[in-house]
């Protein structure tokens, strides 16, 4: 089932799977190596590393109207810390800046709400200005934990201002 995600249309979003790996896979290949390892640490990215990440989270892509995978997120609890869902976000860069990745993280804050979750964590470079701004679009971060050149961000889900959407029904087609 797809979702539409922007006021223009042309954009949706639906539940990802493993069988998604191919658009994933090109996806990754849009991106620059400096936004690759922005988001993972490395620039390349394995089917095993997607494996893992549905495993553990909750996953969307987001569809162009061509069909097109230009967006990833994720979110799943943290081990340890009850109630903390991290957020994972990957947008090719082509289309960055026009407030997918923002729909996206207000898709996947829903769906940690829902599942019980009252912080979103978002663990990023410092230097890493765009995914700063769209968690401080979301609502407003009460910690900024410093951990070398990264910074562990925590977005309260009961105090932010931004309004979120219901948990979309996003199920697989």
């Amino acid at each position: 089932m797809h979702q539409l995600l922007n006021s223009a249309g042309d954009t949706y979003v639906r539940t990802a799977t493993l069988a998604d790996w191919p658009l994933i896979e090109t996806l990754h290949r849009s991106c620059s190596e400096h936004a690759l390892h922005r988001r993972w640490g490395r620039t390349r990215i394995t089917r095993r590393d997607i494996e893992r990440l549905l495993d553990h989270s909750r996953c969307w892509i987001a569809l162009h109207a061509t069909d097109a995978v230009i967006a990833l997120a994720s979110t799943g609890p943290i081990s340890r810390e009850p109630g903390v869902f991290d957020l994972g976000l990957q947008v090719a860069d082509a289309h960055q800046r026009r407030g997918i990745g923002l729909s996206l993280a207000r898709y996947a804050a829903a769906h940690a709400r829902s599942r019980g979750a009252h912080t979103l964590a978002v663990y990023a470079e410092a230097s890493n200005l765009p995914i700063l701004g769209l968690v401080r679009r979301l609502g407003h971060p009460t910690a900024f934990r410093h951990e070398g050149t990264h910074l562990d961000v925590r977005v309260p889900l009961h105090r932010t201002g931004a309004h979120y959407p219901p948990t979309p029904p996003l199920a697989p087609f």
